[in-house]
């Protein structure tokens, strides 16, 4: 077994996994770890050859700092690459990235800058225009800009491609590919068009995206949003040269996200949500086919880094992705608090200490007190705090000696309207059954509910 200089050696070389478990039709079909990369997904490779080219060109000066947009996972890649080469690092990012890619990163010492993911190209708040007006404004900075950087494309044409070629011992039909910046598309279409021109490139693109549409029909209409991160776009990349499309999918949101959890299930393999809808469109793909083929698709990142959205049921009930019948009363609003997941409570007995810890894993501002099934009390971040302020020795106190005994109540059959006078008065609304308790209704509770209902 080899040792390797350092963590930047390991990226590239991946694992190629034959996918047994599920109905290709008359195809063989074999996914691509890319999520096996040291930074957890394929942009490594494009994050440390898109450095090195700056380097070799004299953009980058010594201590210099590298300015990017991105969703996230170039961000990791360029930051493993910075480590070693001594750069800073800013990344500036789209507001509906998972949490998981934005503790990562900052805890790589990246500075990130968060704009907004509802606005488009040409708006001053898009990414990609605010990293380029930051980078114009610090000297010493360096735009990397992979949707237009040569390097991106280059990258999967000499390395990516050639390694999934060798990998199917040149017995290759197709490979499905998803668009974020167009280089993996354009890098593998290139290589394959000189080495093995048979072999279609397919595009699996999110719904709410124009690129699917650009492929198929040379046309599209008004871009929409999508929740799959990392892929899909509102406007074609420099980098995207999508004549290299033989077939595209539009793949809604509910799709690849479920897909995911199921490429989980079935073969244990974690990958992202894009990893979802490259699987959706190359399934799509092998069972329209009559005659079999040999089709690669990539699993671009790793599932690890969506914990708290694709792989939370209870964010994708938010999102309407996961439902179930509505009965108009409160219980719609408390299914997410019980059920499955037990609710997260505190007894009286327990320590200040003990609630506040619970407060803080879970990321609720106050947990119901019961004894038994029947709450007694309500108890949150202030209570703690005027508990224990100037005599942290309190900690220890039990949660009864600072818990609130007001408490609104209200039956589960209770309809919607009778949480606005609860909230009016600054309070949270308790849903019993009869002394049972069932849950707990925030005004966060409710916005999401009512969100759901927009969808």
């Amino acid at each position: 077994m080899r040792v390797h200089d350092n963590v930047l050696d390991l990226i590239g070389n991946t694992p190629l996994v034959r996918l047994s478990r599920f109905d290709t039709g008359p195809c063989e079909l074999y996914a691509k770890l890319e999520s096996q990369n040291p930074g957890g997904s394929i942009k490594d490779r494009i994050g440390l050859r898109m450095i090195e080219a700056a380097e070799r060109d004299g953009k980058l000066a010594p201590g210099g700092t590298i300015i990017e947009a991105t969703a996230g996972n170039t961000g990791l890649g360029l930051a493993l690459a910075a480590i070693h080469k001594g750069y800073r690092l800013l990344l500036v990012i789209p507001d509906k990235m998972s949490q998981e890619k934005i503790f990562h990163l900052r805890a790589m010492g990246v500075e990130i800058l968060m704009t907004r993911s509802d606005v488009g190209k040409g708006h001053p708040e898009y990414y990609q225009d605010m990293a380029l007006r930051i980078a114009s404004e610090r000297p010493g900075a360096f735009y990397i800009d992979q949707f237009s950087n040569p390097a991106n494309p280059r990258t999967h044409e000499t390395w990516t491609a050639p390694e999934i070629w060798e990998q199917m011992e040149h017995r290759l039909d197709a490979v499905v590919c998803g668009v974020g910046t167009g280089g993996t598309l354009t890098g593998i279409g290139r290589f394959m068009a000189r080495a093995a021109p048979h072999v279609q490139m397919v595009l699996a693109d999110p719904r709410g995206s124009i690129l699917a549409d650009m492929a198929n029909t040379g046309a599209h209409g008004e871009a929409g949003s999508w929740l799959v991160e990392g892929i899909g776009e509102d406007f074609v990349p420099q980098n995207c040269e999508l004549r290299f499309v033989a077939k595209a999918y539009s793949i809604p949101d509910a799709e690849s996200l479920l897909v995911a959890r199921e490429l989980l299930l079935k073969e244990g393999i974690f990958g992202g949500s894009s990893a979802g809808t490259l699987l959706a469109a190359a399934l799509r793909y092998c069972r329209e086919q009559t005659a079999p083929r040999r089709v690669v698709t990539i699993v671009p990142d790793v599932g690890g880094k969506y914990l708290s959205k694709m792989f939370n049921d209870y964010w994708l009930m938010e999102q309407g992705i996961l439902t179930r019948a509505d009965k108009g009363d409160l219980s719609d609003l408390i299914a997410r608090r019980h059920g499955e997941q037990a609710t997260v409570v505190v007894a009286p007995d327990d320590t200040l200490m003990t609630a506040l810890a619970r407060m803080k894993l879970y990321d609720f501002g106050q947990l119901p007190v019961l004894d038994g099934d029947k709450v007694v009390g309500i108890i949150d971040e202030s209570d703690v705090l005027l508990a224990v302020y100037g005599d942290e020795a309190r900690f220890r106190e039990p949660v009864r000696a600072a818990m609130s005994a007001r408490l609104e109540t209200l039956p589960a059959s209770a309809g919607i309207d009778a949480l606005l006078p609860i909230f009016d008065r600054g309070h949270v609304a308790i849903v019993v059954d009869g002394d049972r308790f069932l849950g707990l209704i925030t005004r966060y509770d409710l916005l999401t509910y009512l969100r759901r209902r927009a969808h």
